[in-house]
């Protein structure tokens, strides 16, 4: 069984749904299991998570971008994982990422540049997307990878929009699709 742990934090509710669109493409990989771990509102994660983070063969990063970065919770997060940096645990483990703005560009990929960095603090192997972009003038939200986020699932939320509204159903199957590729590629890994 490939483990997949998908830790984030979700202000709004928008990137929570960009996290289950994550679980659903990674939890429909055969032979794995996929888990949801939100960061609650102080920034912090149950004992238990941080055991099953550490034990999981891949750990997808998420967070909207507020002001160019990450939530201050998601970084409590990060600087937490130092205990698990100082012994390796995370070594060689897959990771990714995801992110969510009200606007287009919103400086989301300072935010999956973070993810990164966090990745490779920790030692472990960046997946990307591995999609084309939308980026002709037929295609828009609805389009897979219409935000063209090579390193990262990005998604937009319009600032008026609620969690049923967005992010947008190519956003989520993009979400989707970055699940799926790092829960079949853990797999390949496991011995």
């Amino acid at each position: 069984m490939t483990a997949i742990a998908i830790v984030y934090f979700s202000g709004y509710g928008h990137t929570a749904k960009q996290a289950e669109a994550v679980h659903a493409g990674a939890a429909a990989a055969p032979g794995t299991q996929a888990t949801l771990y939100q960061i609650d509102a102080n920034g912090e994660l149950s004992e238990a998570a941080w055991e099953a983070i550490s034990a999981a063969d891949a750990i997808i990063y998420g967070s909207p971008t507020y002001m160019g970065g990450p939530a201050w919770q998601f970084k409590k997060f990060a600087d937490t994982s130092s205990k698990p940096w100082f012994t390796q645990a995370w070594k060689d483990k897959v990771a990714a990422g995801f992110t969510n703005s009200a606007s287009v560009n919103g400086d989301k990929f300072s935010t999956i540049a973070y993810f990164w960095t966090l990745s490779q603090q920790h030692a472990q192997v960046w997946i990307g997307t591995g999609l084309m972009p939308a980026n002709t003038k037929a295609h828009g939200p609805d389009d897979i990878n219409w935000t063209a986020g090579f390193a990262g699932a990005l998604a937009v939320s319009p600032s008026d929009a609620s969690p049923d509204e967005a992010p947008r159903s190519g956003d989520l199957e993009t979400a989707k699709l970055l699940g799926r590729r790092v829960a079949d590629y853990a797999a390949r890994l496991k011995p």
